[in-house]
């Protein structure tokens, strides 16, 4: 797990060291173990290492090897990397490391862009065969590994992060209205390529792009799988569903534990972190750490430690709390937006921050329970969708989850940013009617994984776990267990109140009264509730001279709200206030004018 970055030019000028340098510091966090950098003419890389396996000078990057003609940079985590170095000495390849960056080195020159097929983790991997000037980038199928990129003229640059990419300049940093729709009515949500600002893209998940040296370049989507049902699944009942899941969730956290140091777990009470829990414990991993955090907030519920305490003590963990009050909250949201890819609106982003910050301290990598809500059809509205008509299927689905209607948008934006169509709308609407999914959830469910999954809770969890050089691993994200999902009739994921199936494997691992209870959440009081010192914080940020000057919001629209702070919320909960505050915190942190 590292912080990758580079430039490449077209026009036969050297690349911007010092540029890919300042982007390297930026990214510092992110790999505090070492620093690389590689330059050769026309392209140069750097490179920030969180060491988890080799932890030997010999799995540093950015990785050459002169004899097969290639130079590479890898974030991220490989998990079937020892396989692949059997099967490829196999072929012929000597090792010199024992690292998964090597592995892949010589993936792509045994397989050339198919390499990515047969990786199985979490990767955003950049390379360059020397020879050809080539350049190669692929992002794993889900989208764990974040990758952003900027064009100019004779020349390309990336990073694994937004701000890291800003921070070498020479960005076209104005705002992108359509993205700006989607971060106001997608809830933050901004699916690929578009960034906030108009000079940068990300890389969409599940693509290889391959790069000329003349600049031209092709993508190129590896993997999408059906929404529908199979036919060697006839016949299978609930019962060879629920151990077919089991199965494959338990592969997935077995293989989450490789690496050359501990790996703990991030323990909410939920039902998804508790069966990760659940799971490493029958694989016999023993003296596993588990974390959770919870708020002091005097007439508030601030957290769920009853029930990860119970998990723990069922399990036998060694169990940690970590409890926050309302001023480490706001002592904290500085770190939090500044560690922000992209920005985020969930509530629990800066309870992951605070979190990771002391796990931090414990241990190295974690797994974590994202992703079940999206791939096991987890949240409240999934259930309520399974039988609507697909041509009602898209004003159904915005009216559940779009934070905002277009129309709504000439209440709060200034008419500067107003545009005549929205484009929300037509993201979900074209999303939903693309081929490839059997029935009305089927495509909620592809939707949520392929979009929102990947720019909400997934960007969250990297950004905030790596801020602090913590590796967090997703069992619920394993692409076999993800396909398998797929081919899951969507009754049966939608039963007993949503994650039917997996509740159903919890019931077998777990006490019942830990798994039949009302769903959690991860409370961060001051945030939830705008209130004290934090509304303190919004007020001051979007009264400020610098938001006035950028006129992005009607100057009338702001103070009712913060008059009446909780009185205006979205669908999904969100006070109104709240996303112009981050929006405007964010840009303010990361020199956006």
């Amino acid at each position: 797990m590292c912080g990758v970055c580079g430039e490449v030019t077209f026009d036969g000028s050297p690349a911007d060291v010092q540029a890919v340098e300042r982007m390297s510091k930026v990214l510092a966090p992110r790999g505090p173990d070492g620093a690389g950098a590689w330059a050769d003419g026309r392209v140069a890389f750097g490179h920030r290492r969180l060491a988890i396996v080799d932890l030997s000078d010999a799995g540093a990057q950015p990785m050459v090897d002169d004899e097969l003609g290639l130079a590479l940079v890898l974030n991220g985590m490989v998990y079937n990397y020892r396989d692949l170095r059997e099967e490829l000495r196999g072929h012929g390849y000597r090792f010199t490391s024992t690292s998964d960056t090597e592995v892949v080195l010589k993936a792509y020159h045994r397989w050339g862009t198919a390499f990515v097929d047969h990786l199985v983790g979490m990767f955003a991997v950049v390379l360059v065969e020397l020879g050809s000037g080539r350049v190669v980038l692929a992002r794993d199928r889900l989208g764990i590994k974040p990758l952003y990129l900027s064009r100019r003229p004779g020349r390309m640059r990336f990073a694994s992060s937004l701000p890291a990419l800003l921070e070498a300049g020479d960005v076209d940093t104005t705002l992108d209205p359509v993205a700006l729709h989607h971060y106001l009515s997608f809830r933050a949500v901004g699916p690929a390529p578009r960034t906030l600002v108009r000079g940068a893209e990300k890389l969409p998940p599940a693509t290889v792009r391959v790069v000329e040296p003349d600049g031209t370049q092709r993508d190129h989507r590896y993997w999408a799988p059906p929404h529908e049902r199979r036919p060697e699944h006839a016949g299978w009942s609930e019962q060879d569903w629920a151990d077919a899941v089991q199965d494959a969730l338990a592969t997935a956290v077995r293989r989450r534990t490789v690496a050359d140091v501990p790996v703990g777990v991030l323990l909410s009470g939920g039902l998804d972190s508790s069966l990760v829990v659940a799971l490493l414990a029958e694989a016999g991993q023993t003296g596993l750490a588990s974390f959770s955090t919870g708020f002091d907030a005097p007439g508030r519920d601030g957290d769920e430690f009853r029930w990860s305490d119970a998990v723990a003590r069922h399990v036998g963990t060694e169990h940690h709390r970590i409890v926050a009050s309302v001023d480490d909250v706001v002592a904290a949201l500085p770190h939090t937006v500044a560690a922000m890819s992209e920005p985020m609106v969930s509530h629990d982003t800066v309870a992951f921050d605070l979190l990771s910050q002391e796990v931090a301290r414990h241990v190295r990598v974690v797994q974590s329970g994202q992703g079940a809500d999206e791939v096991f059809a987890g949240y409240h509205w999934h259930a309520p969708l399974l039988d609507v008509p697909r041509e009602d299927l898209a004003e159904a689905y915005a009216a559940r989850y779009l934070e905002r209607g277009h129309a709504d948008m000439a209440r709060v934006l200034h008419p500067a940013w107003l545009l005549d169509e929205d484009p929300s709308r037509a993201v979900v609407a074209e999303h939903l009617a693309r081929p490839g999914t059997a029935t009305s959830l089927d495509a909620v469910l592809r939707l949520d994984t392929e979009v929102m999954l990947v720019d909400d809770p997934v960007m969250r969890l990297d950004s905030m776990a790596m801020a602090s050089g913590l590796e967090a691993r997703v069992p619920f994200l394993d692409q076999d267990l993800v396909e398998l999902a797929a081919a899951c009739p969507p009754e049966l994921l939608a039963a007993q109140g949503g994650k039917g199936v997996l509740k159903t494997i919890a019931r077998r691992v777990l006490p019942p009264h830990l798994v039949d209870r009302p769903k959690g959440y991860f409370p961060v009081p001051a945030v939830t509730h705008l209130e004290g010192p934090v509304l303190d914080l919004v007020r001051d940020v979007l009264t400020s001279r610098a938001a006035r000057d950028r006129g992005l919001v009607r100057p009338g629209y702001v103070a009712p709200l913060l008059e009446r702070p909780g009185e205006e919320r979205g669908p999904t909960g969100v006070d109104r206030l709240w996303p112009l505050a981050v929006l405007e915190m964010w840009l303010q942190t990361h020199g956006v004018r």
